[in-house]
């Protein structure tokens, strides 16, 4: 049995400028009561750290890697290629090519090393930590019912939104949908 304080989740960046994008990895991992880790390492400038994390990472309990890094971004494959866990990765807009360059080197894996790529930045970021809720749920009641609460709310706020929208145009909101 797992202790609670174990990391489920590690959220992997490659540089500490990274951190105001996968904060919002971290925020969801919260608010769902996943214990999780925050670790810094560089494909490129630290190749044997990066291994070492990625080699070590199930041993400690984690069961998936998100991965955030900007630029050449291979941050997400490196890992992916020394673990057997899920690895998430997030492109970051860190040059002027705003993300597409990060995006590119993070979805462009070849055949045998997967990496799920989300999108760029924040939300993907945010999708991320989602996705890896999604995953530890496949095991885990009681997180998939926070899920499905989750999504439902989503659900709710459209509805509210909707309804506000319309008051603000001084539209009836019961539409027969």
């Amino acid at each position: 049995m797992e202790k609670k304080d174990t990391p489920l989740v590690s959220v992997v960046m490659g540089s500490d400028s990274d951190l105001a994008i996968m904060q919002e990895a971290t925020d969801v991992l919260n608010a769902f009561g996943i214990p999780h880790e925050v670790y810094l390492t560089s494909a490129h400038r630290a190749p044997e750290r990066t291994a070492a994390f990625a080699q070590k990472a199930g041993g400690r309990g984690v069961r998936v890697i998100i991965a955030g890094a900007g630029a050449a971004a291979h941050l997400a494959g490196v890992i992916a290629s020394q673990t057997l866990l899920p690895v998430i990765g997030v492109p970051v807009e860190a040059t002027s090519l705003g993300g597409l360059d990060a995006l590119l080197a993070t979805v462009q894996m070849p055949g045998g090393i997967p990496v799920a790529t989300m999108a760029i930045g924040k939300a993907g970021a945010k999708n991320a930590a989602l996705m890896a809720v999604s995953i530890l749920s496949l095991g885990n009641k009681e997180l998939s019912e926070k899920l499905l609460a989750y999504r439902s709310n989503m659900a709710r706020e459209v509805e509210l939104k909707h309804d506000k929208l319309l008051n603000s145009l001084n539209i009836c909101p019961k539409s027969s949908l």
